[in-house]
């Protein structure tokens, strides 16, 4: 009798474990993503603000020089991958670092982006 019970519950487990299957579904494009945060950040500027809350949701609307690729599992040096820049370079001392800008990168308003705005910006 204790076999028999025990028989059904793997049976009724094993049931419930295939059912819990199924394909996936393609996830809809768009839509509007909110964040709640536990802390009110005084500015929402990642250049006025070094604080996780004022960084995080808003990096998603600032443009990098570079950033780590995000189909790698561990970033290491070598997964940094060009944003703004096109890519960079070391000087021979090892002292300064040179990123060929983009071309053709435009501000909300028009204008042009420059090399200067990355001096003002980083």
């Amino acid at each position: 009798m204790t076999l028999d019970l025990r028989a059904a519950v793997a049976a009724g487990a094993l049931l419930v474990a295939i059912s819990m299957g199924g394909p996936a579904t393609a996830q809809k494009s768009g839509g509007v993503l909110r964040q709640y945060m536990i802390d009110s950040p005084a500015s929402m500027s990642i250049h006025e603000e070094a604080t996780i809350y004022a960084e995080r949701p808003m990096m998603a609307v600032f443009n990098n020089l570079v950033l780590f690729d995000q189909h790698t599992k561990q970033n290491t040096l070598d997964s940094i991958v060009p944003d703004l820049a096109t890519g960079w370079s070391w000087s021979e001392d090892g002292t300064e670092l040179t990123f060929p800008l983009r071309q053709g990168v435009r501000w909300h308003d028009g204008k042009p982006f420059t090399a200067q705005d990355v001096k003002c910006t980083w």
